[in-house]
């Protein structure tokens, strides 16, 4: 995520709190962190009702005529980031 703008930390709305919400050029990028043992055991604690959620709350933030992505941020045991994009098309 270099080179991006922090807008929100935990952004709180009605539907439900996005981890970090950042933008990068002109897109508004909403990251779910997932932390587990291993990158894989993480990435399978994002389950599909988390994502609409997600998607709802992202909704609630920009609306829907802004150019939005969902990416994963997953955390292994040792405190390792691998930064998955569009991470709702993957699952």
């Amino acid at each position: 995520m270099a080179g991006c703008a922090i807008l929100e930390r935990r952004w709180r709305g009605a539907s439900g709190e996005i981890d970090l919400i950042v933008r990068e050029g002109e897109t508004i990028v909403f990251v779910e962190v997932k932390q587990s043992s291993s990158f894989a055991s993480a990435a399978e604690r994002l389950c599909r009702r988390q994502m609409d959620r997600i998607c709802l709350a992202a909704c609630e933030f920009c609306g829907t005529d802004c150019d939005m992505r969902f990416d994963a941020a997953l955390v292994d045991a040792q405190g390792r980031v691998e930064l998955v994009q569009n991470a709702f098309g993957w699952h």
